[in-house]
């Protein structure tokens, strides 16, 4: 709901990690049949279900394969074999909405997790080439192996974003500490780099 605040048809948004495809969908209802949505997963297991629910919804989708190059503007969904942490390698264009749902893939192998050095990198990126008044949502799971520090490093990531570019939001549930926990960022100027 927070995404689709600031999306509208014809846009671009970005799924960071595309695990069983519910946010890839839903951000493709947001953008519509003329929008795009780029989903990155280094799963092809996931990928497959990513496909298998985007098609069963009417999306036009194509898979790719370990891109080597930045992706062509066009409608549809690209599903992408390869590590977020190689966003500014794919995304050439300007996202008004990106998602990550961190962690592992339900049902999947639970050894297989997002790192927090690639996480963060994804989200370095991620926020550079974001749209003015678009946002980034992140869902960070504490509870398994791993989860825990990627949720401190994410945490503090969003924590030292400059506020006079960025408004944040953090919502927990401070009575359970390892629920998952929900950032969003807002960018609110374009920031430049020296």
């Amino acid at each position: 709901d927070l995404l689709a605040e600031v999306v509208s048809p014809g846009d671009l948004a970005i799924d960071l990690t595309a695990g069983r495809g519910q946010d890839t969908l839903a951000l493709w209802r947001m953008v519509g049949e003329q929008g795009q949505v780029i989903a990155f997963d280094v799963q092809q297991d996931a990928l497959m279900q990513t496909l298998q629910r985007l098609s069963a919804g009417g999306a036009t989708v194509r898979l790719v394969d370990q891109a080597s190059q930045p992706l062509t503007d066009q409608p549809g969904v690209d599903l992408i074999h390869c590590c977020h942490s190689r966003y500014a390698d794919i995304v050439i264009n300007t996202p008004t909405a990106i998602i990550a749902n961190l962690g592992y893939l339900p049902g999947g192998n639970q050894q297989m997790i997002t790192r927090s050095e690639t996480t963060l990198a994804a989200l370095d990126q991620a926020l550079a080439g974001l749209a003015v008044g678009g946002r980034i949502a992140v869902v960070v799971y504490p509870g398994h192996d791993g989860g825990g520090e990627e949720a401190m490093c994410v945490e503090r990531f969003f924590s030292a974003l400059d506020s006079s570019n960025y408004d944040v939001l953090q919502v927990q549930l401070p009575n359970r500490i390892q629920a998952p926990g929900l950032l969003v960022a807002e960018k609110r100027t374009e920031i430049r780099r020296r």
